[in-house]
């Protein structure tokens, strides 16, 4: 007999952690492999953790509700024979971690050290009879919440539970309501009240204004915010404060892209057995574009550019609950249109029947959200961080339009739809925003009526 530990698998470069949702099994129960044992949620997406053996499961290290770091052992199950730790031969996340160990003690050290010098006494939890997570513990010591504000605040997760978005919802409702964290008996020295001074000063100015509260009719009906709805709020608001948001429009005359379509779409489904939308057309459009334009395939990391080898398409979907997901087209400029047509039509599908894997909601370089879906002629979209542009595609509407020929100028009817640019004006000039949507658009408008597929 030999013991395996699952652990949270890494879910992109940007997600740290996840939130345990749901158990799907229990302790002694059998489990083979492949098979799920454990639900998990972040911002970007909603997961089952299946196993990597099959044997039986004897140990839970975390609760419904709590938040797990990647890398942490959340199972152990009992199997039989000798198991090698599940990596595919690739680097384990404790690998990594051995090999920043010594200065991440070091850093850990020094913060802890720091802490202590300016920090209040910690508050002492454990006479409570509520079940509080080590997670929000440790917020509310670092934040000065004291035991009755603790207890006071609703819990939305099992069993009443309060959850990390539950005590930073209470954190945010006090900052705006101006009231302060008890007093602490701490004492400042005076080259500490200097050194704090201008960054105290830089927070309260950029300190978002006080809003009045809404106030509820008596035939008002009250929805709370989802978990997904909460999280992606949040990232909306993060993202708008970080980079600085321009927008480039073009307008694009699309009437061969959709003769085309028309003329082979039948064809296409019948060989293919797959639908031939417009959405792959416009994101092979894309692709074409980043390759020809890489400086929009970036990140910006405090100084840094980080120019990105890979082009990785995010595809922006909405789920049944209004909520919206981005599932990520990796390599895309490697895909000819059939590749295309087939992963998107695969991603979309399971996007909207929950059945995306993490792996497959990460490592995005660029968006593409489709807005005309919904009739809108255009949009103004929230850049996905950490990326630094994202595309809308506006409707196709056939419009009155002057088409110039040899043999002069005259009035047709012409298919055209609107292609918004959003990008982070930080890394971004608007000569780049502005070429690069432009290339998308020559793309588009030079398509061969005559194509094969």
């Amino acid at each position: 007999m030999s013991k395996f530990e699952l652990k949270l698998p890494q879910m992109g470069e940007s997600v740290a952690e996840a939130t345990l949702t749901s158990w799907l099994k229990e302790v002694g129960d059998t489990i083979e492999m492949d098979e799920a044992v454990f639900e998990i949620a972040t911002d970007k997406v909603d997961s089952e953790v299946p196993s990597e053996v099959d044997g039986i499961l004897l140990e839970k290290r975390f609760n419904v509700d709590d938040v797990i770091q990647v890398g942490d052992v959340v199972a152990v199950i009992q199997t039989e024979g000798e198991v090698e730790s599940s990596s595919n031969g690739t680097q384990t996340v404790d690998e990594v971690k051995d090999t920043v160990e010594e200065p991440v003690a070091v850093l850990e050290n020094q913060m802890t050290q720091v802490k202590e010098s300016v920090s209040a006494p910690a508050h002492d939890f454990s006479s409570s009879e509520r079940f509080y997570s080590p997670l929000v513990k440790n917020i509310a010591k670092e934040e000065g919440v004291s035991m009755e504000e603790l207890e006071a605040i609703e819990g939305t997760g099992l069993e009443g539970r309060v959850t990390k978005n539950d005590i930073m919802a209470f954190l945010e409702q006090r900052s705006t309501n101006g009231s302060k964290p008890a007093e602490t008996t701490t004492t400042t020295t005076v080259e500490e009240k200097v050194a704090t001074t201008e960054p105290k000063a830089q927070k309260e100015a950029t300190e978002k204004p006080k809003t009045a509260p809404v106030q509820v009719g008596r035939d008002d009906e009250v929805i709370p915010l989802t978990r997904m709805g909460k999280l992606i709020a949040h990232h909306m608001v993060e993202s708008v404060s970080t980079s600085a948001h321009v927008q480039s429009f073009v307008e694009v005359d699309v009437t061969n892209v959709v003769n085309w379509r028309n003329k082979v779409k039948k064809a296409f489904e019948e060989r293919e057995g797959e639908k031939l939308t417009f959405t792959p057309i416009f994101m092979e459009a894309v692709a074409m574009a980043l390759k020809k334009y890489p400086m929009m395939n970036i990140s910006l990391d405090g100084d840094k550019v980080i120019k990105k080898k890979h082009i990785n398409l995010g595809m922006a979907a909405a789920l049944p609950d209004g909520n919206l997901i981005v599932p990520v087209i990796k390599n895309a400029d490697q895909l000819n249109l059939v590749g295309m047509a087939k992963t998107v039509n695969d991603l979309a599908s399971r996007a909207r029947n929950n059945q995306l894997k993490p792996d497959e909601v990460k490592d995005g370089t660029y968006t593409v959200t489709n807005v005309g879906s919904f009739g809108s002629v255009f949009g103004t979209p929230i850049i996905n961080q950490p990326q630094v542009g994202i595309l809308a595609l506006g409707a196709i509407r056939k419009m009155p339009s002057v088409i110039e020929t040899d043999q002069g100028e005259y009035i047709g009817i012409r298919s055209k739809m609107f292609l918004s640019h959003s990008y982070d004006h930080r890394v971004v000039n608007g000569a780049l925003g502005g070429m690069f949507v432009k290339a998308v658009a020559d793309y588009l408008e030079a398509w061969d009526i005559n194509r094969e597929i």
